[in-house]
């Protein structure tokens, strides 16, 4: 039976303040998401989430498991290829060589889902930046979700998930079977460190970043919303910093701070000094 229009509201009202995600005209994902929770909650129906999810007086851990299951987490590893070839051919090899007297890389993944992103990262440097191997490497990724930081920590992967992107020979240098899945070498884990993050609430004070990447996210907010947030992320950036956003987003018309590098077919957005 298809929600009300009244639990619909509410629910995209409490999406809309805890994430900043607009899921206006979404009601068939809203459902559909809702229901599988509700059966993974050991709940008769959207009905019965529904009441658990008004009587509680303040946000618990139900609610966050609906944020959760409303938040869209489609990635891969090497998604798009293109980035990856920018990075490994112009990017890094700039940054590289402007750290080289640091010996210090400070990398953010900040919207890091399962954790693909910031393992196809971490594989990056090993197999093609052995220069740095004694570097101080700062790997930071983030999400909004605690079940995908979960997995992400864990580094297993499926037999389904590994042939998303994943080429061969890096499933044979950095991964290790354990049955029926894949885990991520513990030396490539251990570059990477994670935290929950809300990119809507206050962020705290960290050292700038050479990169962050914050891929197909944006795309949910509104206008106001990306301006702070790319606010944010430039006071996060060293100068001449680099933001890698989504095929799909610019930072055209929200921020005057970047200029826009095309490497192939890739464009990322670089901190003006």
């Amino acid at each position: 039976m298809p929600l009300p229009t009244e639990d619909i509201g509410y629910i995209r009202d409490f999406v809309r303040a805890r994430s900043a995600i607009v899921l206006d005209g979404k009601e068939y994902l809203i459902e559909s998401r809702l229901a599988t929770l509700a059966a993974c909650e050991g709940l008769p129906g959207l009905g019965a989430l529904m009441r658990a999810l008004r009587d509680e007086n303040e946000p618990r851990p139900l609610h966050r498991k609906m944020v959760d299951a409303l938040t869209t987490n489609e990635t891969l590893f090497f998604r798009d290829v293109h980035p990856y070839e920018a990075l490994r051919m112009r990017v890094l090899p700039e940054l590289v060589e402007r750290n080289r007297s640091s010996k210090a890389l400070r990398i953010w993944s900040a919207a890091c889902s399962a954790g693909q992103e910031p393992l196809s990262l971490a594989m990056l440097l090993r197999q093609h930046f052995p220069q740095i191997l004694d570097w101080r490497i700062d790997l930071l990724a983030t999400d909004l979700s605690d079940e995908m930081l979960e997995q992400a920590r864990s580094g297993c992967y499926s037999q389904i998930e590994v042939n998303r992107g994943l080429p061969a020979h890096y499933l044979v240098r950095f991964f290790e079977e354990r049955g029926s899945h894949w885990q991520a070498a513990s030396d490539i884990r251990r570059m990477i460190r994670y935290e929950h993050f809300n990119l809507i609430q206050p962020w705290k004070e960290r050292t700038p970043f050479d990169m962050i990447l914050l891929r197909n996210v944006m795309i949910y907010f509104e206008v106001d919303v990306k301006r702070e947030i790319l606010t944010r992320l430039l006071r996060s950036l060293v100068p001449g910093g680099y933001l890698l956003l989504g095929a799909a987003e610019t930072v055209a018309g929200l921020s005057e701070e970047f200029e826009m590098v095309l490497i192939g077919k890739t464009a990322f957005y670089r901190k003006k000094s």
